[in-house]
């Protein structure tokens, strides 16, 4: 990992300002678009298993909605700070236009740590956050969801919450939830699988196919782990994957030269996303430093864990065997960063394309919810896949007419229909 600092934020408004100038945006729009257009810090008192009392810093940012409805994950994190809740939240703007669904950008974020927290600890603060933030939050206004170190049972919590004060049931306040309480099939994998659905589409268009290449993967969490599994049953083989060990804060990376056997691994996580390390090292596994996931001789890297991961700093360590960087995680590349891996020949699928599937899918779960009809998993994953792919070809072709990179197409598409719906509305 890199010892520079990057703000998130800075880096979400650098990807924006260049994109501005391509477009040709006037400056009253820029401002507009740059900042968010709410910001709420709050805090949540939580009374702790052994009677004391704890106080959490909280964060919710609706960046723009000119769209339609603010749509964003709440994190929960130890180190979570408002200037990367707001790069979220700009970014999740940017993912809902340029796979084109009717929904504006979201995010929030709680300042703990879940794996030190009851479960009764993990509940009250889920309460307590929608409790805060009541006004705020509804199928019509802003619809949070899971995101990192959040689950469906929290948002369970939280729906159930804002149902008790509303006095009324409204399943569509919150996505991600458990199939039958208004979850949809499939939500949980879609991140993972819309990721490798763009991948596909690359190598696709490469002229490579999935079972001649290998991956590295950073993360083994919600995404990284169906990423794995999704990549794997198209007869690709994941060599490495790197993960956060809450126990002794640090990062490991189990390899396998052979390849990964992903449902082996998956049966010896935390719901985390942790991997036990000796029981890895008892099936075969090489156990290796967390930041060895980004120096394998592979040709695939799929960072699905969190920001500012690649960096000049350590853009050397990547072997030249690499073709492809398939962002499943949110800004893991950072913007000094990308004119290295253009020089390099390396494609790269951004981010907000890439890892679109979770708020697609959550779209599709909001869907359900108002209709109170619910699809089986071939439905969703197949409108899903659809819809992946389609943006991604969208993406794709501008690229090439253009002699764009895929970062710039995508946020000259997102960017565009944003824009276009704030003008229309007259708000700039």
């Amino acid at each position: 990992m890199s010892n520079t600092t990057y703000n998130p934020f800075e880096n979400a408004q650098t990807q924006f300002d260049g994109v501005a100038e391509i477009l040709g945006l006037n400056q009253d729009m820029r401002d507009f678009l740059r900042q968010p257009m709410l910001e709420t810090h709050f805090t949540i008192p939580v009374r702790m298993d052994d009677g004391s009392a704890k106080i959490f810093q909280a964060f919710r940012v609706r960046h723009n909605t000119a769209r339609g409805p603010a749509k964003g994950g709440i994190r929960f994190h130890p180190h979570e700070s408002i200037d990367t809740v707001r790069a979220l939240s700009m970014w999740m703007t940017w993912k809902c236009a340029v796979v084109d669904l009717p929904l504006g950008g979201g995010k929030g974020g709680i300042v703990c740590d879940p794996p030190t927290l009851s479960q009764g600890e993990q509940e009250r603060l889920c309460r307590g956050y929608v409790r805060q933030l009541y006004s705020q939050l509804g199928p019509n206004l802003d619809i949070p969801a899971p995101d990192v170190m959040s689950n469906a049972q929290h948002m369970l919590w939280m729906m159930d919450e804002y149902e008790i004060i509303a006095g009324a049931k409204y399943p569509g306040v919150i996505t991600g939830k458990p199939v039958g309480m208004g979850g949809s099939l499939g939500r949980t994998e879609a991140t993972g699988y819309g990721a490798v659905y763009t991948l596909q589409a690359l190598l696709g268009c490469m002229g490579i196919k999935a079972e001649d290449t290998t991956a590295s993967i950073q993360g083994f969490g919600n995404v990284g782990e169906y990423a794995a599994l999704s990549y794997s049953e198209l007869g690709g083989k994941v060599i490495a994957i790197s993960f956060y060990s809450p126990s002794d804060k640090k990062t490991y990376t189990v390899r396998k030269a052979s390849g990964c056997d992903i449902h082996q691994l998956s049966s010896i996580k935390d719901p985390f996303g942790s991997i036990d390390t000796e029981k890895a090292q008892s099936l075969g596994y090489e156990i290796l430093d967390g930041d060895a996931w980004l120096s394998q001789d592979v040709d695939i890297l799929i960072p699905a864990a969190l920001e500012n991961q690649i960096t000049p700093e350590v853009f050397p360590n990547i072997s030249d065997s690499v073709k492809i960087i398939c962002e499943a995680a949110n800004g893991p590349t950072t913007p000094d960063c990308d004119l290295l891996i253009k020089e390099k020949g390396i494609r790269l699928i951004p981010d907000f394309l890439c890892n679109a599937g979770g708020v697609t899918c959550s779209y599709y779960e909001q869907v359900q919810c108002n209709m109170n009809y619910y699809w089986d998993k071939h439905e969703v994953l197949e409108k899903l896949e659809h819809g992946m792919t389609h943006a991604f070809h969208a993406v794709h072709d501008l690229a090439l007419e253009k002699d764009l990179y895929m970062r710039d197409a995508a946020y000259i598409i997102a960017i565009k229909r944003v824009a276009d719906a704030v003008e229309k509305r007259g708000w700039v």
